[in-house]
């Protein structure tokens, strides 16, 4: 499986500050997907037409399985992940954003401020992530059935093969 992972940061992007969230992604699909997974990373900037550019770059080019973004899903005027990617979905999974805010509500009311979404683009599942790193670890564990039972729809598999 080919992960594409994109890590979404001004002070990143320009080496202000060390990229925490991408790594966690890695370790955490690892830890829930397991199997064989090839990651691909890329950071840029809080820019629309860049992290646009990377999204298609991945799916479209690279043709990654998975890509998973992290940072830029809040409210400041920087935080512009959502609005990218919804740009260049073609099916929106509302599910995933709206279960990673339940899930943190109970402890931590503020998330429902989070925007974070998620969707497909041609065979590749796209899903934005907050930028910190327990968060991004959380919220990998919590959407591993449904990101494992997704990429098999995208691929044409069975996701329901051996159930009786």
């Amino acid at each position: 499986m080919i992960v594409g992972r994109l890590t979404i940061s001004d002070r990143a992007s320009q080496g202000l500050y060390e990229d925490l969230g991408g790594p966690a992604i890695e370790k955490a699909l690892q830890e829930t997907l397991g199997g064989d997974i090839r990651f691909v990373a890329s950071m840029v900037p809080d820019e629309t037409d860049r992290i646009i550019q990377e999204l298609c770059r991945f799916t479209d080019e690279l043709k990654c399985h998975l890509v998973v973004t992290t940072g830029g899903t809040g409210i400041s005027p920087r935080d512009l992940t959502p609005e990218a990617t919804r740009r260049i979905l073609q099916k929106e999974l509302p599910g995933f954003g709206e279960i990673m805010r339940l899930h943190f509500f109970a402890t931590i009311p503020t998330s429902i401020l989070s925007r974070a979404v998620a969707g497909t683009r041609g065979e590749s599942l796209i899903i934005n992530l907050p930028g910190k790193p327990s968060a991004v670890r959380e919220c990998l564990s919590i959407l591993a059935p449904a990101i494992r039972e997704g990429l098999d729809h995208l691929r044409g598999l069975d996701p329901h093969r051996g159930a009786s």
